[in-house]
């Protein structure tokens, strides 16, 4: 069992990512401790998953964040791999397109959030507008360069909890990781995809550009964390060195908030269900 409440960030003054340990593996000794109640948990996602479709009372946004090779693609493959694919998209945000940078810098991500009885899940998001462009300030727009102090930076993070807290006041719950990875696994994880001939697309000469900025993107991603993890839409910082335990860590989040929502299948209405039994006995007839 995964003690939430351990990942769960709280800011507070002089919280550092420095101080949390990127191996660590929680109450499990190896991988193959986990991985039953990984099987487990997925179970109990794919059913949780039936009852929001059925009920469409509550929607659900998950977002990763973490640097390059902390393992986004691996934790969406694995977690998500029991669910329903009609009910579930997974949204990639790169570089914004010409047509996104003429909108505010949430339009790209609020135009896609999940309806009701769906989840969706953000592979990056809105929050690299607090992190890439914090740490490259070159890629924003040429007037807002020009006030991107610390007010710039807090005024965005408000207006980042603002929009969560509406997301969540529609019933669209949401759920935030952020994969905190050590700066020499991401060495090995990269030198892994110069290795092996079927990891060769993944690599991008940027990853080892951006790597150099590592310092830059810990104090980011800190100021980002204590901002922006609240009390409707917490973060959940997962130690991400060991996959199978960041998966696991994960799926027992993702059931646990699922179950928070009190999931249940609609009721009928008397017409109705006099309607299916007038059915099942044209049907047992036949």
């Amino acid at each position: 069992m995964t003690d939430r409440s351990a990942y769960r960030w709280r800011p507070r003054s002089g919280a550092s990512l420095r101080r949390l340990d990127t191996a660590d593996t929680g109450a499990y000794p190896d991988k193959h401790a986990a991985a039953d109640k990984l099987r487990d948990d997925i179970k109990r996602m794919a059913k949780l998953q039936d009852v929001l479709v059925a009920s469409a009372r509550h929607g659900m946004l998950i977002i990763f964040q973490g640097m390059d090779s902390a393992g986004k693609d691996s934790a969406i493959k694995h977690v998500m791999s029991g669910v329903n694919p009609q009910g579930v998209d997974v949204h990639s945000f790169r570089e914004p397109t010409d047509e996104e940078r003429k909108h505010d810098y949430l339009w790209r991500c609020a135009r896609v959030v999940p309806e009701r009885g769906r989840i969706r899940i953000f592979n990056r998001s809105y929050f690299e507008e607090v992190l890439i462009v914090r740490v490259h300030p070159e890629l924003l727009r040429s007037e807002q360069m020009r006030r991107a102090d610390k007010g710039f930076w807090h005024r965005r993070y408000r207006e980042i909890n603002d929009f969560e807290r509406y997301l969540v006041d529609n019933r669209i719950h949401v759920l935030k990781f952020f994969l905190h990875v050590s700066k020499e696994e991401q060495r090995k994880r990269l030198l892994a995809r110069l290795d092996r001939a079927d990891k060769h697309w993944k690599f991008s000469a940027a990853d080892l550009q951006q790597r150099a900025f590592w310092n830059e993107y810990m104090r980011a991603y800190e100021d980002m964390l204590n901002a922006t993890s609240t009390a409707w839409a917490p973060w959940y910082v997962i130690p991400a060195d060991h996959k199978w335990f960041a998966h696991s860590a994960i799926a027992d989040i993702i059931v646990r908030g699922l179950k928070s929502l009190k999931l249940s299948y609609p009721t009928l209405a008397p017409d109705m269900r006099k309607a299916l039994r007038d059915a099942k006995r044209r049907l047992e007839r036949e």
